[in-house]
C-alpha cells in the first residue's frame, strides 16, 4: 500500500473516532438508544488509526515492523 492511500486511510479512521466521539457525547431524550454501539465504532477506529500509524511509520523509515518474538 502507497504512501498517499495509506494516509488517506489514516485520515479516515480519525474522522470515524471523531464522529463517534461526537454522537456518544450527543444528548438524547431519555429512553433514546442508539442504534449502532459507538463506543465499540470508536475502538475500531482506534485499532485501526495505530496499525495505519504503524504502517506509515514503516514506510517513511524503510524498515518493516517486526515482532518481539523475530530474531
Amino acid at each position: 500500500m502507497s504512501l498517499t492511500v495509506t494516509l488517506i486511510l489514516l485520515g479516515a479512521s480519525v474522522a470515524l473516532i471523531l464522529f463517534a466521539n461526537w454522537q456518544e457525547r450527543r444528548e438524547r431524550p431519555l429512553g433514546e438508544t442508539p442504534l449502532i454501539s459507538y463506543p465499540a465504532l470508536q475502538m475500531v477506529g482506534i485499532v485501526v488509526a495505530v496499525l495505519l500509524a504503524a504502517h506509515v511509520v514503516s514506510l517513511l523509515t524503510g524498515h518493516p515492523l517486526r515482532g518481539r518474538n523475530l530474531p
